[in-house]
């Protein structure tokens, strides 16, 4: 749905393929129009959020001026080095624009300008710069992009520091928030603090990822998701594959047991070091290992071409143990990047299988049940 600010309306029916052309035209005829304009923008994972608001950026900076003025905030370290990896290829044959990254183990000492036009950071890393050190004049910035911007809303200390920086914003500079999922509580506030905003929207029915075939093995406990895991493992061709857990104890547990069992797998969670963090995501991208398990650290915006298999070795759920939908469709939309086909596979014990139905229900899909001791029927899932 693009909603103009005159409030005239209307709806798109959004397959990935239009959907692909919907990105190009009608977001890029919003963010690069002359006058600059504000915009909340929804769509599909994978179908190229990043470029859109990186050519914004670009398309606003001056070269010949060196200091910031474009912002771009992101939710986590992963995400913000991904975006500025964009940035460095999109602006490649752009003379003389530079990106600078506020993230965790970038020390800029205090007094040190700041010459790069294009600042990509995390929120408490960015706040520092703004605010405590000073590094740069905050009504000079001419874009403001929040991605993932329900999350950066939804989490109380990402959205007081989120609307902190944009209060310290001249009144034009272009604010633009991107996201796949935007509840409607979300999307409500966010149209609150987002002056004249322009709107775009899916409806549920268009967010459910239909290039991604997803499948359930009922389980036990987790040493039965470890034997599922372990045949599957052995029956389809691992391109590349993430497996998500829902805590860092239950990621550290499956790691060890999977390389006890010989499986050459890599292990990401928040309590490794930035350096660490970096150098796993790295050899991920360099398919130094097929296999990573994390936590929701990796469920929003990361980008490797190869994945073509996510595993949630544990449902996402809410504090209160209900599904986080939001979180589902994330983490599943790592498989099936630009419209490739993609599948998903959920390990579920048998008392969470209302959890899983809830998802279903919600997107309106059939997420079909495998046994994971049928080696056979685990073999034609890849025909």
């Amino acid at each position: 749905m693009f909603k103009k600010k005159s409030s005239s309306c209307f709806t798109v029916s959004l397959s990935l393929v239009s959907q692909l052309f919907f990105v190009c035209t009608d977001v890029n005829k919003v963010i690069l129009y002359f006058r600059p304009e504000n915009l909340i923008a929804q769509s599909q994972s994978g179908t190229g959020k990043t470029a859109a608001f990186v050519l914004a950026m670009l398309s606003r900076t001056d070269p010949k001026k060196e200091f910031p003025q474009c912002l771009c905030l992101s939710p986590t370290f992963e995400l913000a080095v991904q975006i500025g990896r964009v940035v460095e290829k999109m602006g490649r044959y752009c003379v003389n624009i530079k990106v600078n990254y506020a993230i965790r183990g970038n020390i800029v000492p205090r007094g040190s300008p700041v010459r790069e036009q294009i600042i990509i950071g995390t929120p408490g890393t960015l706040l520092d710069w703004c605010f405590k050190l000073k590094l740069f004049n905050m009504k000079k910035i001419k874009v403001y992009v929040l991605d993932e911007a329900d999350v950066m809303i939804d989490k109380q200390n990402f959205l007081d520091q989120s609307v902190r920086i944009q209060r310290s914003l001249s009144s034009d500079c272009q604010l633009l928030l991107f996201s796949a999922t935007f509840e409607p509580p979300v999307l409500k506030f966010a149209q609150r603090i987002i002056p004249e905003p322009n709107i775009i929207t899916l409806r549920r029915e268009e967010l459910t990822l239909s290039n991604i075939r997803q499948y359930y093995f009922e389980c036990e406990n987790k040493e039965d998701k470890f034997r599922a895991l372990c045949n599957l493992y052995g029956s389809i061709t691992i391109g590349q594959a993430i497996i998500f857990c829902q805590t860092r104890y239950n990621a550290k547990w499956l790691y060890h047991a999977l390389k006890t069992d010989g499986h050459q797998v890599s292990l990401l969670i928040g309590e490794l070091t930035v350096e660490k963090r970096a150098e796993v995501i790295q050899q991920f991208r360099d398919g130094k290992y097929k296999v990573i398990i994390t936590t929701n650290l990796c469920a929003r915006g990361i980008d490797v071409m190869q994945v073509t298999i996510v595993v949630n070795f544990t449902l996402p759920t809410t504090v209160f143990h209900a599904p986080d939908f939001e979180t589902y469709l994330h983490r599943i939309g790592r498989a099936g990047r630009f419209g490739k086909n993609g599948l998903a596979f959920n390990m579920v014990e048998r008392q969470n299988l209302p959890l899983l139905f809830e998802i279903q229900d919600h997107f309106k899909i059939l997420i079909q049940r495998l046994d994971p001791e049928d080696m056979e029927a685990l073999e034609k899932i890849e025909d």
